[in-house]
């Protein structure tokens, strides 16, 4: 089950980049005993996310699925607002994020990364 993005997927980050703010969706779920190193991650990439002017903007335990096929309900939901595609790049590119990024991956059984465009209808920030 994938956990962390390949060298094709940020290839097509890149690429595909709309340019201006990306949210990025966050689902994941827990390996048995992985929610303490998640937690862990999570708050040692609060500082980085300042870094780069990014921000949390909902993070959430998953509950009831309403609509969802077997297997397509999620441990946590988060989303975090970035200011560019290329924010993130540097982020996860940091010498201190490489360093605590073992947590998340230690922590995770799936997960999806998807950045996310907004609508011209979207609210604004």
């Amino acid at each position: 089950m994938a956990v962390d993005p390949q060298s094709a997927d940020v290839e097509r980050f890149i690429q595909e980049d709309p340019g201006g703010p990306v949210v990025i969706l966050n689902l994941v779920r827990f390996k048995e005993g992985g929610r303490a190193s998640y937690e862990a991650y999570a708050s040692a990439v609060m500082p980085l996310l300042q870094k780069v002017d990014a921000q949390p903007l909902y993070a959430g335990d998953g509950a009831t699925a309403l609509v969802a096929e077997p297997g397509q309900t999620w441990d946590a939901v988060l989303l975090v607002r970035y200011p560019s595609r290329a924010a993130f790049l540097k982020m996860v590119a940091d010498p201190e994020y490489q360093r605590i990024a073992h947590l998340r991956t230690e922590a995770l059984q799936e997960a999806v990364l998807q950045a996310t465009t907004p609508w011209g209808t979207s609210p604004a920030p």
